[in-house]
């Protein structure tokens, strides 16, 4: 996420928003592979796709996860 947000924060939509806890797994999942794709030397052109795809799955959870903590922020004053 662009902005750093307090770790009591990160825990406390973990706990308090399923939506929240659902798109930060995604991200992980997401993020993680990825993570082996970029290990291998070398991708064929569908794991290309597929990388790419996954890259772009990982940041629209991001998007969703940054806009629920600014929503937060606004509800809470």
């Amino acid at each position: 996420m662009n902005k750093i947000i307090s770790s009591e924060l990160l825990e406390r939509l973990l706990k308090e928003n399923f939506e929240f806890k659902k798109a930060y797994d995604l991200h992980n999942d997401y993020e993680e592979k990825v993570a082996q794709m970029d290990k291998r030397a070398h991708l064929n052109a569908n794991e290309e796709i597929e990388r790419k795809r996954l890259q772009k799955m990982k940041l629209a959870q991001k998007d969703k996860m940054e806009e629920m903590v600014l929503k937060y922020g606004e509800a809470r004053g």
